[in-house]
């Protein structure tokens, strides 16, 4: 953990970043006009709604900030994984019971719906009931809440395995194509697959990931073209901490022995096949490490397949340091003489890198607290990578009507080449007026896996695009007017939206103040001050890790031997810490010691 930091401080203020960031956008936008061009796609999708089963709708009739959208919610989350009837049944009619299903209801969705969970209700116990009816009404309605949480996962997952996924994707272009046959889809519809899975806990889970990320590339190769351009084909995305159980700065050294050349497996076959492959976005905590994983990988490109040119990375615009790590991501690839593929997305743990700066007492936090703050990084993020167009391909991933017009504009004033990406289940309408008018590219990202692999991912989108301020949220909302869907984020707030951390417990008390140990500069001062520090009352013999045995008499036994018994020395009794880590043998000694009476209350 002794590296260099690649990328400026994380926790710096929001204000000062979001300044820097309108002065880069001042000469490469009109927001007026991305409007003007924005506003007919907004106005005919509204006009020809998605069907009553889309995302878009749900989130309509059900905001996520609801009580029976939180309560819609938990059960797509938990249902799938409880593992008996009996404790499905009560989760079902917990859930249902906290949310009014009863109020009157506007659209067909909405009232068949309504009717559909009002009924099951009725077949729910309130209480402990027993007798057949009671139980089979209640087996009934579990079996087709389950049912209702597996279809609704459907809506973002392709298929429940890589070659599902693409026989489904194959049946999109026919679609696609026979839709409006005048207008064909530049280079075809493109997929990115995302095989389902989140961090692995042990090594085990690690090498199962691997191995659908090795079959998912053998699928996808055995349908690209190995001549051409790579963009043309399918692509697949990897997340790194799914290959290591323990991806974290602290095991850094492990993590490069061991990941990089696990991950250059895959990398090596997908240049083969001329395939692309991203590398999916982690935490901030992770994003030093992930750089220097991705240049590692970078320089073997550049060694052994350096024709190839669908090697790359996703950018999350809400992080504070997004436009910095454009920077140095085109820096790497002019540096290697590569060209890398970038998907630039919002961000999708916006909540857990809140909580964690709170925790932690951080100056300030690593991630915008306004969203059109982070709208503004997006596109000075979009600006930066399309004047890269020598060392990036630029794949913007948004839903937003005003962010892809505004995208089309600055792309005009460059010859770069560059694509669209949406999610499988989201933004089908306005992409549908989008590619009416202009002939860009358009990549689908397709997770694939099983239902029971889906509930964490299902829920991030759920969260991401449900909330109140969501654009995807606001298009179905006739009540939002054109003004307010479309209104410029090129604005600056001078404070951030919630308290710093340090301020989160109010003017009265002062939050404690931690450091980010993956943070170099938070980092060094601590580790130069261990090996000259002197703890008041402490010996340095004590203070050492060595395992040498401990100078203190053991209630039995030859002084400098093990504790033999289960009571514990007095001496070590009263100071557990300079006990355990001064011998190993009383460390296990005071592990078998019963706690006080006080204690296990």
């Amino acid at each position: 953990m002794t590296t260099a930091q690649r990328l400026p401080f994380p926790y710096r203020p929001e204000a000062d970043i979001v300044r820097h960031q309108l002065v880069a956008l001042r000469a490469a936008l009109d927001w007026p006009a991305a409007a003007a061009v924005a506003a007919p796609w907004v106005q005919a999708v509204r006009r020809r709604p998605p069907p009553f089963w889309a995302m878009e709708r749900l989130l309509q009739e059900y905001p996520i900030g609801s009580t029976e959208g939180l309560a819609l919610m938990r059960l797509a989350e938990a249902l799938l994984r409880v593992p008996d009837v009996q404790t499905a049944i009560e989760l079902t009619a917990d859930q249902l019971g906290r949310a009014d299903f009863d109020q009157e209801a506007d659209g067909a969705l909405a009232r068949l719906s309504q009717s559909a969970i009002a009924l099951s209700k009725k077949l729910l116990p309130h209480r402990q009931e027993s007798g057949l009816l009671g139980k089979l009404g209640a087996r009934t309605v579990v079996a087709a809440t389950l049912r209702a949480v597996q279809l609704l996962g459907r809506q973002f997952v392709l298929g429940q395995d890589i070659n599902e996924a693409l026989h489904e994707a194959d049946a999109a272009r026919r679609s696609a194509a026979n839709a409006d046959p005048s207008r064909p889809q530049p280079g075809g519809l493109r997929y990115s697959y995302d095989m389902l899975g989140e961090g692995a806990r042990t090594d085990a889970d690690a090498l199962r990931y691997l191995t659908s990320y090795q079959r998912g590339i053998e699928a996808i190769a055995g349908r690209a073209a190995t001549q051409g351009l790579v963009e043309d084909n399918d692509g697949i995305s990897i997340k790194l901490s799914a290959l290591h159980p323990r991806y974290e700065a602290a095991q850094r050294e492990r993590v490069l022995a061991e990941l990089v050349p696990r991950v250059w497996r895959l990398c090596d076959r997908a240049a083969r096949a001329n395939v692309g492959l991203t590398i999916d976005a982690e935490e901030v905590d992770r994003l030093e490490l992930s750089l220097e994983v991705f240049e590692a990988l970078a320089e073997q490109v550049a060694r052994e397949h350096p024709q190839w040119r669908g090697f790359g990375m996703a950018l999350q615009s809400y992080q504070t340091r997004s436009l910095e790590l454009v920077g140095h991501v085109v820096a790497i690839a002019r540096r290697l003489g590569l060209r890398f593929m970038c998907r630039l997305v919002k961000g999708a743990y916006w909540d857990g890198e809140i909580k964690r700066a709170q925790e932690l007492g951080l100056p300030h936090y690593p991630v915008f607290t306004h969203k059109h703050h982070t709208d503004i990084c997006y596109l000075a993020c979009a600006s930066a990578l399309l004047d890269a167009g020598d060392a990036i391909y630029p794949q913007f991933a948004t839903h937003n009507a005003g962010t892809v017009a505004a995208i089309l504009q600055m792309a005009a004033r460059t010859s770069s080449k560059f694509e669209l990406q949406r999610l499988h289940g989201m933004g089908e309408g306005v992409y549908r007026e989008v590619l009416r008018s202009a002939p860009v590219p358009l990549r689908i990202y397709a997770p694939v896996g099983r239902h029971r692999d889906l509930l964490a991912y299902l829920v991030r989108r759920l969260l991401e695009n449900g909330a109140n301020s969501s654009f995807v949220h606001q298009l179905a909302d006739e009540s939002v007017g054109l003004d307010q869907l479309l209104v410029s984020p090129l604005q600056l707030e001078p404070a951030p939206s919630l308290p710093l951390p340090r301020d989160l417990y109010g003017p009265q008390r002062r939050n404690s103040m931690g450091v980010d140990l993956t943070v170099t500069a938070m980092r060094a001062p601590l580790l130069d001050a261990y090996p000259t520090v002197q703890v008041p009352g402490v010996q340095p013999s004590i203070r050492t890790t060595s395992r040498r045995p401990c100078a203190v008499r053991p209630r039995r036994g030859r002084p400098g031997a093990p504790c033999r018994s289960l009571r514990a020395p007095r001496s070590c009794a009263t100071q557990p810490t300079r006990w355990k880590t001064a011998c190993p043998g009383c460390a296990r000694c005071w592990s078998r010691r019963p706690s006080r009476p006080g204690a296990t209350a």
